[in-house]
């Protein structure tokens, strides 16, 4: 197939443990830099970082995290983990913000988590950089970014 030519490689053999091994392996004999390998349990990634692969993918674990921090609270849509404890999130605007500008909330000197950006879910349009001075409405939802302590506090008000 060319691997010997390649930069980097994916492997995702589903179950088979060993297939995803062996290719691991081979990939890494032939040189290529980086290899990603779809795992399906600890154990799995255990074994195959030991062949000194690139990354790890756990898409199952992955998912059930964001649909646990999902579930755990109502105001959140949706949910990237970025660090050990640093997230972006995807959140209704509470009850207690609407009508109020982000620059009257003083979000990051409250509460230690920053506006990325305003979805206007009625008009379906995103403001990457948000006005600080526009009044929040009910139909938005607000992209933030902070340490996931700080923005479970402020989407629970």
């Amino acid at each position: 197939l060319g691997a010997d030519d390649a930069d980097a490689a994916v492997i995702s053999t589903g179950d088979n443990i060993t297939a995803s091994a062996m290719t691991a392996l081979l990939l890494r004999d032939l040189g290529v830099e980086e290899v990603y390998v779809k795992v399906v349990s600890h154990d799995h990634a255990r074994l195959i970082e030991k062949i000194g692969v690139t990354e790890t993918i756990f898409p199952e674990r992955e998912s059930g995290i964001r649909l646990g921090k999902r579930i755990s609270s109502r105001s959140l849509l949706n949910y990237v983990q970025l660090g050990a404890d640093f997230s972006v999130q995807e959140m209704a605007v509470p009850d207690a913000w609407v009508g109020r500008s982000l620059r009257d909330l003083k979000l990051p000197r409250r509460h230690g988590i920053s506006v990325v950006a305003v979805h206007d879910m009625l008009q379906d349009r995103i403001q990457p950089v948000p006005d600080p001075d526009a009044l929040l409405k009910e139909s938005d939802t607000l992209l933030v970014a902070g340490r996931d302590d700080n923005l479970a506090k402020a989407a629970n008000l």
